[in-house]
């Protein structure tokens, strides 16, 4: 099927809309009668189910939008801001305005033949914002700690300290309400249960990978690698080879394998022995533990994908 591609920028209350095939240009209020509209307009002259829309997520206030589109059986193509900038500066387009950049969205769908994925389930959205919540309660609670140890004042110790607590109690209620969701969820339990199977990987761990990467277990090696950013990228030119480097993907997932790759390398014997390998063959530290991390993020794709609990050989 011929695809026709629709750029969008969404913003509080506006979408401005450019459609590829005829260069058409409309704005629509960022509410139920504006999506109702915005429908309205896709159908003519050409049909729903060939359209393709192209926009930037935008936290609230693009997902009522996603939820309508994505009911009615449209494709819809989420980008990440930071490439569609780099295509727009790449194709010459620096001036940046809602119109502007709703026709660069459309260029860069059609351009690249972006592929359109499935649309968060409410379930993972409320997860989302619950994890979004939980880490910056986990950055206010790491200045805290950092304050106390400076404070001298008996009534600013006090205070701090109550802040430590109220924080705490925070993050005990949210990740309560975390687990709550996940466990009456049958698939997201099941899950769960498989990524904490894996030695080193805690509650925490297994969360933060089922929230930050959703497409666990329906990739490849690469791309799960690659989407976590532990893939290493060759550097090469003429005659010149410079050292791989791992760089881009979604470093929410690195920081979240981390330790648990810290924890592998003692207590998982498969990756021990692949740690004390690396080590051997003379690679740096850094190195050894990234290469962890791939194996982690590998390995629990492979577990998801098998439906399958850890096992103690390598899939």
């Amino acid at each position: 099927m011929t695809h026709f591609t629709i750029g969008v920028d969404i913003s509080k209350d506006h979408l401005d809309a450019f459609r590829m095939s005829d260069s058409a240009r409309r704005r629509f209020a960022n509410d139920a009668a504006g999506h109702k509209a915005f429908l309205g307009w896709l159908a003519h002259p050409e049909t729903v189910e060939g359209t393709r829309i192209v926009f930037e997520p935008t936290g609230p206030y693009h997902r009522s939008f996603e939820r309508t589109l994505a009911a009615a059986g449209v494709a819809l193509v989420k980008v990440n801001p930071r490439q569609a900038r780099r295509f727009a500066e790449a194709t010459g387009k620096l001036a940046k305005t809602d119109p502007l950049d709703a026709a660069m969205l459309a260029r860069m769908g059609a351009l690249l033949e972006l592929e359109a994925r499935p649309v968060r389930s409410p379930i993972a959205n409320d997860l989302k914002d619950l994890h979004v919540a939980r880490e910056a309660l986990v950055k206010s609670r790491t200045r805290a700690k950092t304050r106390a140890k400076m404070l001298t004042l008996p009534l600013l110790k006090r205070q701090n300290g109550d802040q430590l607590k109220q924080i705490e109690r925070q993050m005990a209620a949210i990740e309560k309400e975390i687990m709550a969701l996940v466990n009456a969820d049958p698939d997201l339990a099941g899950r769960l249960a498989i990524l904490v199977s894996i030695p080193g990987v805690s509650t925490l761990t297994a969360l933060a990978l089922l929230i930050d990467m959703p497409e666990l277990g329906t990739l490849d090696h690469g791309q799960a690698a690659s989407l976590a950013g532990l893939a290493p990228m060759t550097r090469q030119s003429g005659r010149s080879s410079g050292r791989a480097f791992i760089r881009g993907g979604r470093a929410n997932v690195r920081r979240a394998l981390y330790m648990p790759a810290l924890s592998a390398m003692q207590f998982n014997p498969d990756l021990k022995a692949k740690y004390q390998q690396l080590k051997a063959a003379g690679k740096a530290s850094k190195v050894a533990i990234t290469a962890i991390m791939r194996k982690l993020i590998v390995l629990a794709n492979a577990l998801l994908r098998d439906q399958r609990t850890w096992a103690q050989s390598l899939p």
